[in-house]
């Protein structure tokens, strides 16, 4: 671990072999409006992911829906070859159509296709972590991810990819994976107002698996809370940075990947995270939750 790397809140968690650090970043919202099509800055997206590895950051998450493929060929174009210290995550599972939509692909011809145009676009052999995209665009949904996930399995054993997780799974189909084959990690919607994961995030912790939240402001609905904007403005933070800190202070096996547009945010973030939350801070937040 580079002394970079030292200096992010959180410190850092294995994904399997791989080390990361807790303060990730996720390159979602380098692609165009929507997630749809390229950056309108181009340049200022690759400024941005060279930043975050400048950071220290050692765990960018991404997908080859983003795009689609844009985010990918923008990290292969900033940071290509990779640091030995950089691991990318990606998900396969869905597609984008034409209205912007986010429709399942998982049978194994739809992911294998998805592994192999990855690895193309991100300029590897093989990838660090796959992570397999249950569920639809309105959450989770219920049922066996068996054909899917041993696709994926049989992927892994033709030495494609390193480690496998999960992402908008539910504790069931968590548990269905893990006795098929093991996982680093799940990667789920979760905040301090979506508390649904709770007994999931503390069971994976004990076994030693990251959980990875996304939308920790609520994304496309942004999370309104007094007690967070109140704590935030005692602190003098951003709700953001307080948001991320709840986050790393809940469960030590939560990776965050807050996706920013901006070089300026991304460095607030990465500062405004180390804030130290008191316990009282920590009760107030809690119940926004409850």
């Amino acid at each position: 671990m580079n002394t970079l790397s030292a200096s992010l809140p959180g410190g850092t968690w294995p994904l399997g072999d791989l080390t990361v650090t807790r303060f990730g970043y996720g390159a979602m919202q380098l692609a165009g409006p929507g997630v749809m099509g390229p950056p309108a800055d181009r340049d200022g997206a690759l400024t941005i992911l060279r930043e975050a590895a400048d950071l220290g950051v050692t765990h960018i998450d991404t997908s080859g829906a983003y795009g689609p493929r844009v985010t990918n060929q923008l990290i292969r174009e900033a940071l290509h070859p990779y640091p030995e210290s950089l691991h990318i995550v990606t998900k396969v599972g869905a597609v984008r159509d034409e209205q912007g939509g986010w429709p399942p692909a998982r049978q194994p011809e739809d992911l294998r296709r998805a592994v192999h145009e990855n690895l193309e676009d991100l300029g590897v052999e093989v990838l660090d972590v796959v992570n397999l995209r249950l569920g639809d665009a309105q959450g989770p949904r219920s049922g066996s991810l068996a054909e899917p996930f041993e696709a994926l399995v049989e992927l892994q054993q033709q030495g494609l990819i390193r480690h496998l997780g999960v992402s908008n799974a539910t504790a069931e189909q968590v548990a269905e994976a893990q006795a098929i084959a093991p996982i680093v990690c799940v990667q789920n919607m979760y905040n301090l107002a979506y508390r649904q994961d709770d007994e999931l995030i503390d069971d994976l912790s004990a076994k030693g698996v990251a959980y990875v939240p996304y939308f920790p402001l609520g994304g496309f609905t942004p999370l309104q809370s007094t007690a967070l904007s109140a704590v935030a403005t005692r602190l003098e933070a951003t709700p953001m940075s307080v948001a991320l800190a709840w986050l790393l202070r809940r469960s030590p096996n939560i990776l965050l990947i807050p996706g920013t547009s901006s070089v300026v945010h991304l460095r607030e973030n990465a500062a405004g995270t180390g804030v130290s939350l008191s316990d009282e801070d920590l009760a107030e937040l809690d119940k926004i939750g409850r």
